[in-house]
């Protein structure tokens, strides 16, 4: 981890999908929670696992391998585009992750994305709230056309 991380970002590696060795240790995860970085994601493995949680840095990655990776993994560069677990990321993209798992979006569709993301979430806030009054599932989720239609009229009240 190079000193230029800065403080508040999420650190994405390529690790190339190897998992036979750890692309990240204790040692190094520590350091970058001591730098402020975010959460890391990886499509690589963590070494060190217990001591990486004991950072609580939030982590995502493909598991866990006690191999270093010395000889099969070496830092190549910082802020550039990578491939992460068969996605395109780079630099500036937007990560967003949770207990569910990372996605990147482009900078570019930052804001189409994050309104879809508030209604998706706010049909699917109506839609618990149906099956809670005992609506079945098919046509609720997903929805089909009907339903669209009913959730449209209900949430302009």
């Amino acid at each position: 981890m190079p000193q230029a991380a800065p403080e508040g970002v999420i650190a994405v590696a390529d690790a190339m999908g190897v998992t036979d060795a750890g692309i990240f240790g204790d040692i190094l995860v520590a350091r970058m929670k001591k730098r402020g970085v975010q959460a890391l994601v990886t499509d690589g493995v963590m070494r060190d696992i217990a001591g990486v949680l004991g950072t609580q840095l939030p982590v995502w990655g493909s598991g866990a391998a006690a191999p270093p990776s010395v000889a099969g993994l070496t830092f190549v560069g910082w802020q550039e585009p990578i491939g992460c677990g068969g996605i395109a990321i780079f630099p500036d993209d937007v990560i967003v992750a949770d207990d569910d798992g990372a996605v990147v979006i482009p900078q570019a569709i930052v804001e189409e994305v994050t309104q879809a993301a508030v209604e998706q979430e706010r049909f699917e806030t109506w839609a618990v709230g149906e099956v809670e009054k005992g609506v079945p599932l098919p046509g609720l989720y997903p929805p089909n056309a009907e339903t669209k239609a009913r959730y449209e009229r209900e949430i302009k009240r």
